[in-house]
């Protein structure tokens, strides 16, 4: 689990929110009695809920009002899809049942079939084709939406609105001028190369010539300043509760989750120099509201940078020292640890394309087949799934943007690393960086404790790849490790 769509499932039965007379039967067809049978008498669905032990990846109401248009694409399909998780009490996540979901379409009915991890052969193979089609949903959402949207995207409205609200001088535009380098420029080659119309994105993810609309919907639908502060985003998908006793003041639904148990201490770091930062510049909450750069560079941001959600109620307030610290940490998490967690570990967890398949081009052999359809899969599944992977041009093309995506460059800027020229004559703020850099280091030696540690099940053991994402420093080239300071790759 990483940031996507994952999230503690919460309401039973599971239902779409779409329109039924346009989409069709809105109940899901994962029921309690499939779920309890492949729980196999460890407890009932409605204690496994209650005990927090099931886990939703939720692409059925995001995707399905796509499917007809990308189907018309031709060399790749769509459906919506649910897939369900049990968590073990070795802390992993072991897969229920996939549901995949076609509306009606071109006068044909609703179709809909679940899969389930079986021990038959042609459930098998049928299996494997249900989790190729859910990884192509996933790797679409991931690029477009966790990566593309929620940290490039996101974060040029407060880049531009600082050049043109706040004077160079200014503290705060000091503070967040290393993490907002290189962004506008990389965003603009993204649009040339990457995201642009036929270019590598459309041409090898799911959603295809629909992909950057696709990240506009879930713009529109998903995304909320407030939660892109890391403890707020892990309340929010249920995968954390407040608990002052507990570190960090959260509690993990999953207590071996490691974006979020490395993550939490970069956040605190994070915000514990933004503090100090703030503090010293603004000692009275009344410095803030009467900062009318301050207050211009914020309003800029939500009325026309963020214009479309302008008059949302969850915008955070810029009147207190507290308000300013809790939106410079977020806009800094954003543009530091949660890009790098979603970026450099691209090339190793994705480059060979069937762990991470980012399109699916054909559909299940179940939905709708002929007599020769169902023949040759039974005779040659094999090739049903190579089929249904991405081709090779496809995959060879993903590979080396993914290797591109995935390269520290010997110049990197790291978060923590070198003080900023102008904060080194000033003791104290001086002094603040040092604490924080101090800090850092004392990261990358606890994420090598925990990935050393044989009881955590989701970092280590025999084939796992240790997870170092948020590891602050790195040595140039492709290491899965490194936390730049800015979005510049």
């Amino acid at each position: 689990m990483r940031n996507s769509l994952d999230r503690l499932l919460l309401e039973w039965p599971l239902k779409s929110k779409l329109d039924p007379k346009v989409y069709g039967n809105p109940d899901s067809l994962i029921t309690e009695e499939i779920v309890e049978s492949e729980i196999k008498g460890f407890m009932t669905l409605q204690e496994a809920l209650k005990r927090k032990k099931i886990f939703i990846l939720d692409y059925h109401d995001l995707l399905l009002p796509y499917v007809k248009k990308v189907r018309e694409v031709k060399g790749t399909t769509l459906y919506g899809s649910r897939t369900l998780f049990f968590l073990t009490d070795e802390g992993t996540l072991r897969p229920l049942a996939i549901e995949l979901t076609r509306p009606p379409m071109d006068g044909k009915p609703q179709w809909r079939d679940v899969f389930t991890p079986t021990w038959n052969a042609t459930g098998c193979w049928l299996w494997r084709l249900a989790k190729a089609h859910v990884l192509a949903h996933d790797s679409g959402y991931h690029q477009l939406v966790s990566h593309w949207l929620r940290t490039h995207c996101a974060t040029e409205p407060y880049i531009i609105a600082a050049n043109r609200q706040l004077s160079v001088i200014h503290p705060i535009f000091r503070l967040m001028h290393p993490h907002f380098r290189y962004t506008m420029e990389i965003n603009a080659l993204a649009r040339e190369a990457l995201i642009n119309a036929n270019g590598i994105i459309e041409a090898s993810f799911s959603p295809a010539k629909y992909s950057v609309e696709l990240s506009s919907a879930a713009y529109d639908l998903q995304w909320r300043f407030d939660h892109q502060a890391l403890p707020a985003d892990l309340i929010n998908r249920g995968i954390a509760v407040e608990d002052p006793t507990a570190p960090h003041g959260l509690k993990l639904t999953i207590e071996d989750y490691p974006y979020a148990n490395d993550g939490l201490i970069l956040w605190d770091a994070i915000k514990q120099w933004v503090t100090d930062y703030v503090q010293h510049y603004y000692p009275d909450s009344a410095l803030v509201e009467s900062d009318k750069e301050l207050q211009a560079w914020w309003t800029e941001i939500r009325t026309v940078g963020h214009a479309d959600k302008k008059d949302e109620p969850w915008w955070p307030k810029l009147k207190t020292v507290e308000d300013l610290v809790g939106i410079l940490t977020t806009m800094i998490w954003v543009t530091s640890g949660h890009h790098s967690a979603v970026n450099f570990g691209q090339y190793d967890f994705a480059g060979y394309f069937p762990n991470r398949p980012t399109i699916a081009r054909t559909n299940m052999p179940t939905e709708e087949p002929n007599d020769e359809e169902m023949k040759f899969f039974l005779a040659k599944p094999e090739v049903v799934l190579l089929k249904c992977f991405p081709s090779q041009i496809q995959a060879t093309k993903v590979m080396a943007v993914l290797d591109i995506l995935s390269t520290h460059s010997p110049e990197e800027e790291y978060i923590g690393a070198a003080i900023e020229g102008v904060w080194a004559d000033n003791p104290v703020i001086k002094a603040a960086f040092e604490r924080f850099s101090g800090k850092l280091k004392e990261l990358e030696g606890v994420i090598d404790a925990r990935n050393a540690n044989r009881n955590l099940n989701n970092r280590s053991g025999a084939g796992v790849v240790p997870y170092e994402l948020l590891k602050p420093f790195s040595v140039p080239g492709v290491t899965s490790m490194g936390v730049p300071n800015s979005i510049s790759i």
